[in-house]
C-alpha cells in the first residue's frame, strides 16, 4: 500500500517527494543543531554568573529543606504554640510590568509574601498576603484558609476570603501590622529572600537549559537513527 503511494499514474516513482524529503530533513538537522549551540552558549554563560553573597535569614526563622526545588515554605518558626511559614515570589512575576529598566529595578525589589499562621488543633489557618520591599512591608488581604498540608500557597480560598485590606480602619490595619511584625514578619525578611529567589530563578534557568537540549538532543539522535 506505501509503495502504491509512492508511484503515479503512470506507475513512474516521483523522486521529487523524496528529495523534498530529505531537504526538510537536513533543514531540521540545521536548526537543531543551532538550537543545541545556542542552548549551550547560554546555559554556560549563565552558569559562569556570580552568585550573590550568602545571607542568613533573621533569627529564629530557620531555613525549610528542599523549599528550592519545590512549592513548600522557604522559611519556618515557632511563636508560642504557632507555626509561621513564610512563602516568596517576586511581584513581577505575579502582576508583570510594562517593561523598561525602572520596571525591572522595582520587580527585583517587590517581592510577594505569604504568611501562614497556624495553632494544633485549628483546622484553618491565618493568612497574610503582603508586598516586601528593602525598607518596608505591606499587607494586601488577610483571610482564614485550611491549613497548608502538601500543596503550594496559591490556593483558591472556597469560602468568604475577608474583606479588602484598606478599606479596613487605619487602627485595625495598625493592629494587624503590629500582630505580623510581633512575629518577626518584616523588611528584615528582604535581604534573605532576595538571595534566596535568585538562587532559586539561576536553579530553575540552568535546568530549563539543560533541559530543552536533552530533548531536541534526543529528538536530533532519533531521527538520525531512523
Amino acid at each position: 500500500m506505501w509503495r502504491k503511494a509512492l508511484v503515479s499514474v503512470g506507475g513512474a516513482l516521483q523522486p521529487c517527494r523524496v528529495t523534498a524529503f530529505r531537504r526538510s530533513s537536513s533543514v531540521s538537522t540545521a536548526v537543531n543543531s543551532m538550537l543545541l549551540r545556542s542552548l549551550k552558549e547560554h546555559y554556560l554563560e549563565i552558569s559562569k554568573m556570580t552568585p550573590p553573597p550568602k545571607v542568613s535569614p533573621p533569627q529564629p526563622f530557620t531555613v525549610v529543606k528542599g523549599a528550592l526545588d519545590s512549592a513548600t515554605p522557604v522559611l519556618k518558626r515557632t511563636y508560642g504554640d504557632e507555626v509561621i511559614s513564610i512563602y516568596v515570589m517576586r511581584l513581577a512575576n505575579i502582576i508583570p510590568s510594562g517593561g523598561g529598566d525602572d520596571d525591572d529595578d522595582d520587580g527585583i525589589n517587590q517581592l510577594f509574601v505569604h504568611v501562614d499562621i497556624s495553632k494544633p488543633g485549628q483546622k484553618d489557618s491565618l493568612h497574610f498576603l503582603c508586598g516586601l520591599y528593602p525598607d518596608a512591608l505591606g499587607i494586601h488581604s488577610v483571610s482564614m484558609r485550611p491549613k497548608l498540608e502538601t500543596s503550594g500557597f496559591l490556593v483558591v480560598p472556597t469560602k468568604y476570603n475577608g474583606p479588602v485590606f484598606q478599606d479596613l480602619d487605619g487602627k485595625m490595619r495598625d493592629a494587624l501590622h503590629g500582630y505580623i511584625e510581633e512575629r518577626g514578619i518584616n523588611e528584615s525578611l528582604f535581604p534573605f529572600l532576595q538571595a534566596w529567589l535568585y538562587v532559586k530563578d539561576h536553579r530553575h534557568l540552568m535546568g530549563w537549559f539543560k533541559s530543552v537540549g536533552t530533548f531536541i538532543n534526543e529528538r536530533k539522535q532519533e531521527a538520525s537513527l531512523a
